[in-house]
């Protein structure tokens, strides 16, 4: 990785700044029998105000009837018919360009002149920044190839859509990222480093339906310590409304949120308790804790670091399954748990991709009131790389994220700071070898 390490989210810090050599960008197309507005877009592109010897454009058909043509400078790929792959044809076109920055735009959105330089800015700075640009919406059918972009007539406008706005405007155009901020990374208007693409392995090519390709990519991206930041002044024109404003079936809407369940397991994209199998199962039980195989997915890996009698271990699981019905235990010896059939209870060590960590470092009672989920989320979004609670004794849990680990493997100890968090409110120590069931169970302790 290369450029700037930067904290948190925080791109704020590079302001103003422009690369003293802009890179050299690759610009992927995707395209299905889009004739019309690929000439369009690829007009647009040639209207760049980046310097247009350091451009590539590189367009993926996606199994047309007849191949598109395009000018001898532009790259070419074909990928046979065999339903709709967008996913598969972002990533030949991924493979087949030579640029340090990648964009990812649709046939039919066609970029404004200064959309080169404001999208891949931030990425050339810091190589692990990605970047969304504003899609807006216009019917551009009636319009000659060449007509400005920038000073399209009002009459064939759309209204953008709503939801995406007032998302940016919360966030700061991002600034204020969070784990479910993938949902604002839209799959025509992407850009980021090709290093950072080739470290989360691309789009996921089992998508093979409409919508889902980019959230995931976008989540995995987060999971890898990227910072998102939407960029609006980066305008690409959409020859049509936004498919939000149109009539959709709410069983076909549904069957989407169903189908992410599994590729994003994080509370607000998944059910608040149900158990979620890898293949999208509702009740499949864990083996692996991490959605290999059958095993069900979870989004926060427990780790039992201590030696704990069975009674301590039954209370400091439970406690801590309380607040995190959907997180996996992982224990060195099971036995602590005989007679119990819970499936997040699972042997041996956490796998690395699981969105959040908690190492339980003493037998604890997690209190009944304690914000241990706002916690946990908030690690990894501001400056704070892990939260420590802990008493007068010492430590007592370790909250952590995928997201600073990828990064403090990226960029070292630079991106977070740790923090203490006093246990008052949060967690206790058990003290005794034996402490009450009875007493945990009816809550009168």
């Amino acid at each position: 990785m290369s450029g700037r390490p930067l904290v948190g989210n925080d791109w704020s810090v590079l302001n103003g700044t422009w690369p003293d050599d802009p890179p050299r960008v690759s610009v992927v197309v995707a395209h299905y029998e889009q004739a019309d507005d690929l000439r369009r877009t690829l007009t647009a592109l040639r209207s760049q105000t980046y310097p247009r010897e350091l451009v590539e454009i590189v367009v993926v058909d996606d199994g047309s009837a007849t191949a598109p043509e395009v000018p001898d400078d532009v790259v070419l790929v074909r990928q046979a018919d065999e339903g709709f792959r967008l996913a598969a044809a972002r990533n030949r076109g991924a493979e087949a360009a030579s640029g340090d920055i990648l964009c990812f735009l649709d046939a039919d959105c066609a970029p404004e002149p200064g959309y080169l330089a404001e999208l891949t800015r931030l990425p050339a700075l810091s190589s692990d920044v990605v970047t969304v640009g504003r899609r807006r919406h216009a019917d551009l059918s009636a319009l000659p190839p060449d007509a400005p972009l920038d000073r399209l007539p009002d009459e064939v406008l759309f209204d953008d859509p709503s939801w995406l706005a007032n998302a940016y405007e919360r966030s700061g155009n991002l600034f204020h990222a969070d784990a479910r901020s993938y949902r604002y990374l839209i799959g025509a208007t992407l850009c980021c480093s090709a290093d950072f693409f080739r470290e989360t392995g691309g789009f996921d090519e089992s998508f093979t339906e409409y919508g889902g390709e980019d959230w995931d990519w976008a989540w995995r991206c987060w999971m890898h310590g990227a910072l998102f930041a939407h960029v609006p002044t980066a305008i690409a024109w959409h020859n049509g409304p936004d498919a939000g404003g149109r009539e959709r079936d709410p069983a076909a809407v549904n069957a989407e949120t169903r189908r992410m369940e599994r590729y994003i397991p994080i509370a607000g994209s998944r059910p608040h308790a149900l158990l979620i199998g890898a293949d999208g199962d509702v009740g499949a039980g864990a083996t692996d804790g991490a959605g290999a195989g059958t095993g069900a997915v979870g989004d926060v890996a427990v780790r039992l670091s201590v030696a704990l009698t069975s009674t301590q271990a039954i209370i400091t699981a439970d406690s801590i399954l309380r607040h995190l019905p959907t997180a996996r235990v992982f224990v060195g010896d099971s036995r602590a748990f005989d007679g119990m059939a819970d499936p997040r209870i699972v042997a041996g060590e956490p796998p690395a991709d699981v969105p959040y960590r908690i190492d339980v470092l003493a037998p604890v009672r997690i209190e009944t009131d304690a914000p241990v989920r706002s916690l946990l989320e908030g690690v990894g979004v501001g400056a704070d790389g892990s939260v420590r609670i802990a008493d007068v004794d010492g430590p007592l849990l370790d909250l952590t994220s995928a997201r600073v680990l990828a990064r403090t493997r990226r960029w070292g100890d630079t991106s977070f700071t740790a923090r203490t968090l006093a246990a008052t409110g949060v967690a206790r120590r058990l003290r005794s070898p034996e402490p009450s069931l009875a007493a945990y169970y009816g809550d009168w302790d």
